[in-house]
């Protein structure tokens, strides 16, 4: 009660220095700023009176203003940097007016595209710590693997983010699991982010409006996740003229098309992507290679609609399908499908309502065509929810949020079905529910000139519920050995095991310069829902378990101080920061478990506390022919599991303590220009064989009881790529090539090692017994998937 006392203090001062806002009663101005082009909202544009340059402020996320009135008339500057500048005189008449003011971009060169979302000096002014917003635009500059622009690999170049694995999407931040992460497309959650096993995301770019990349100090209006939020939106649609763009790449192609929906009121834009290697298949003579399959595509669509001049109303869609099939015999196919409707309302020029309703769902199905052991199996997973947020600005040094958070979670049972003949048995698991609701607020003041706090407050009240049935244990100690003494049986909404826990925020940014500053944040998250799975990088058949009776959910503590600092006009930017996290029952499954097909998945899991830390630094230039950033972190990462590695501490795969990530864009004329990005990490933990023993003539590996006490080697790589754009004439078609090459010198960097009997390639035949010989040696085969590999992508505007 202590700790909420104190918390509630901080919402004390900060609503009574609000006071002499409200005695005053201040006339302001308030208003919108947009881009013309896109009649798409502007954030962080600066406004300010001509005459008192020093007292401006900056727009918001939905590009809304307030500033204090001086003396009418005056003229109001609204500026940012690559746009045309709008200057306005107001008089009284504008008074309680919703002012807009509309943006030209000019002919800009690469370095101002890419920080054309971003304030000059928000890197030291903002209370923005372990935050990140990479705008679209620098994300398709970066060279891609099969030159596929790629999101979650982009940020896999930012400090504090470790990879799953050559090629892949997967994200370990500052020593979280990849289940970990908050990947939310317009504000519903993507459960499997990723294509192909995980080399590509789900996210198109063309159909992105940005994404903003928490690692720490997460709002309070966003939370189930202990270690970072990924908060992707899909663009709005133009409002007055028919766009396209797109591209034809080396394994698939991709089609963007937005516009006026109605009228200048209202918008769409749909986009689609296919990749297109099944089709070369077809092309082979080889009836095993002829008749598989293998593809994904998605489709992404949304609708925004002006009622008004207060209100907005957006509804998204999004649907993305992978499958591979071998020969007609095996088939391993996953989808999502995630909805969204927003409704925004400006019902004052100092208050606001967002309401955000969605559904996200995930399925997989696995066929395996035998007459002995054939069968199917599925499953589905979905989160509806329903989040509400109303803001208010009492003035220009103070904003306040809050809201309420609702979220259903259901797990359907396990469907695994036998063909008819099958000698296997069928298996049936029991459904999982939980519901959430959530109660958060949230309040920044402006101190001082130099002083700026922002604190929130995060409550979650967590239910398991019914429809579904718990198993009572022996000593109510689940174990794969344990005998089950009873089960209870639950109705639909019934409650079975409640969690809840307060979830505090608080960080601080002290000005010690205008060009210098220091900032610090402490974080408290809960997370109910886990992934019980021993891959590191992510299956589309990893199974997703809630909080119960017997698994508890995770808390995570982070704290992090750091020093952010502008060079030379903010043209260099230059952070150092610190972290420190604490883990609260984190799981992880018994040696030789399977969660797959049980309805007792808590015997199975163990679960214990962990704790990491890290340094990062990053030096960041965001103007110039020349841009990019140079990052380095030192990190580390430990769990503690009784009954795991005899009980001691030992490192998850993705402790990986040195990454180093270099990234460089050049321009060296309006049609051309290049990008390289050079990574080094230090190989992920793992464990190696001890020793060999023997069963039916062959040396199988040996394990300890020890986990994640050897390494791979350490994993480096440089990507290259070229970009040239046609002449502009002025025509609507507007085109370039990209031409890409992913690991520039070679590197065979490990992807797996397999320990055991390896048979030669080389087979001996005896014609005159008629049978192969394969002879036999014990050793260790390393897999590397890719070395030199260039591609080639046309992309398109018009």
């Amino acid at each position: 009660m202590k700790f909420l006392f104190a918390w509630a203090s901080v919402f004390l001062f900060l609503l009574a220095s609000t006071s002499p806002a409200f005695s005053q009663n201040p006339e302001n101005i308030s208003g919108q700023v947009f881009e013309m082009d896109s009649n798409q909202p502007l954030p962080g544009a600066n406004i300010y009176w001509e005459s008192e340059p020093q007292k401006g402020v900056v727009s918001d996320e939905n590009g809304r203003f307030l500033i204090g009135k001086t003396g009418l008339p005056s003229k109001l500057v609204v500026s940012f940097i690559g746009f045309t500048v709008s200057i306005r005189v107001i008089s009284e008449k504008d008074l309680g007016k919703e002012l807009r003011f509309f943006l030209k971009a000019e002919e800009l060169s690469l370095e101002e595209i890419i920080i054309r979302d971003r304030r000059p000096d928000e890197n030291v002014k903002s209370l923005d710590m372990g935050k990140t917003t990479i705008p679209i635009e620098t994300i398709k500059n970066i060279p891609a693997l099969f030159g596929e622009v790629d999101l979650l690999r982009s940020l896999q170049l930012l400090p504090g983010v470790q990879t799953a694995g050559e090629g892949t999407t997967g994200l370990f931040v500052r020593g979280g699991s990849a289940d970990q992460n908050l990947i939310q497309l317009d504000g519903a959650p993507v459960y499997n982010p990723s294509h192909f096993f995980g080399f590509f995301s789900v996210f198109n770019p063309d159909a992105l409006s940005g994404v903003e990349f928490y690692k720490g100090n997460i709002p309070a209006n966003y939370g189930g996740r202990i270690s970072s939020l990924i908060d992707v939106s899909l663009r709005e649609g133009n409002y007055e003229k028919i766009k396209g763009e797109g591209g034809i790449g080396t394994i698939s192609s991709r089609l963007t098309l937005d516009g006026p929906l109605f009228s200048d009121k209202s918008s769409f834009v749909f986009s689609g992507r296919r990749t297109y290697a099944d089709l070369f298949l077809r092309l082979s003579s080889d009836p095993n290679i002829k008749n598989n399959d293998l593809y994904f595509y998605d489709l992404s669509g949304k609708f925004s609609f002006k009622v008004g001049d207060k209100d907005k109303i957006s509804i998204s869609s999004y649907f993305g399908s992978d499958f591979l099939g071998l020969s007609g015999q095996f088939g391993l196919g996953w989808n999502n499908w995630v909805s969204s409707a927003q409704w925004t309302r400006n019902i004052s020029e100092r208050t606001y309502f967002d309401l955000n309703v969605y559904h996200s769902k995930y399925k997989y199905a696995v066929n395996f065509d035998d007459a002995d052991n054939g069968f199917r199996w599925d499953n589905v997973l979905s989160e509806s929810g329903a989040r509400a947020e109303w803001g208010f600005v009492p003035n220009e040094k103070t904003e306040l949020k809050w809201g309420m958070h609702t979220q259903y979670y259901h797990f359907a049972p396990i469907n695994f079905v036998p063909d008819p003949g099958a000698s296997i048995e069928p298996i049936n698991t029991n459904a999982r529910n939980g519901l959430q609701n959530n109660f958060f607020v949230s309040g920044s003041r402006d101190i001082s000139q130099r002083l700026k706090v922002d604190a929130g407050l995060r409550w979650g009240i967590y239910q398991q519920v019914g429809k579904g049935i718990e198993y009572r244990y022996e000593g109510n100690q689940p174990g794969p050995n344990v005998s089950i003494t009873d089960s209870l049986s639950f109705g639909t909404l019934e409650s079975m095991k409640t969690y809840q826990g307060f979830e505090p925020r608080l960080s601080v940014r002290y000005l010690i310069r205008e060009d210098l500053s220091f900032k610090a944040s402490y974080n408290r998250n809960f997370q109910y829902v886990q992934v019980a799975s021993n891959s590191s990088a992510g299956l589309p058949i990893d199974r997703w378990v809630p909080a119960g009776t017997y698994i508890e959910p995770v808390r995570g503590d982070q704290y992090s101080v750091g020093l952010f600092k502008n060079l030379n006009q903010n043209k260099w930017e230059l952070s150092l920061e610190g972290y420190y996290k604490d883990f609260k029952n984190v799981i992880d499954l018994r040696q030789g478990a399977n969660v797959l097909f049980t309805d007792n998945v808590e015997t199975e899991l163990l679960a214990g506390v962990g704790y990491a830390y890290g340094v990062e630094a990053l030096l960041r230039k965001n103007i110039g022919k020349t841009t990019g950033w140079l990052a380095y972190t030192y990190s580390r990462t430990w769990r503690k599991i009784e009954g795991i590695s005899e009980g001691d501490w030992y490192r998850p795969r993705f402790d990986r303590p040195h990454d180093v990530t270099l990234v460089l864009n050049h321009e060296f004329s309006k049609r051309w220009s290049s990008a390289l990005t050079f990574v080094y990490t230090t190989g992920q933990a793992v464990t190696f064989p001890i020793g060999t023993y023997e069963v039916d003539n062959q040396s199988l590996p040996l394990y300890g009881n020890k986990r994640n006490e050897d390494r791979f080697p350490d994993y480096h790589r440089m990507d290259a790529s070229v970009t040239w754009k046609n002449v502009d004439r002025g025509r609507k078609w507007k085109g370039s090539w990209n031409f890409s090459i992913y690991n520039l010198y070679g590197r065979k960097n490990p992807f797996s090692y397999q320990f055991g009997d390896i048979i030669n390639e080389q087979i001996d035949f005896d014609p005159g017994l008629n049978e192969e010989v394969l002879s036999r040696r014990p050793g260790v085969v390393m897999t590397y998937l890719f070395t030199f590999l260039p591609a080639i992508t046309y992309n398109f505007k018009f």
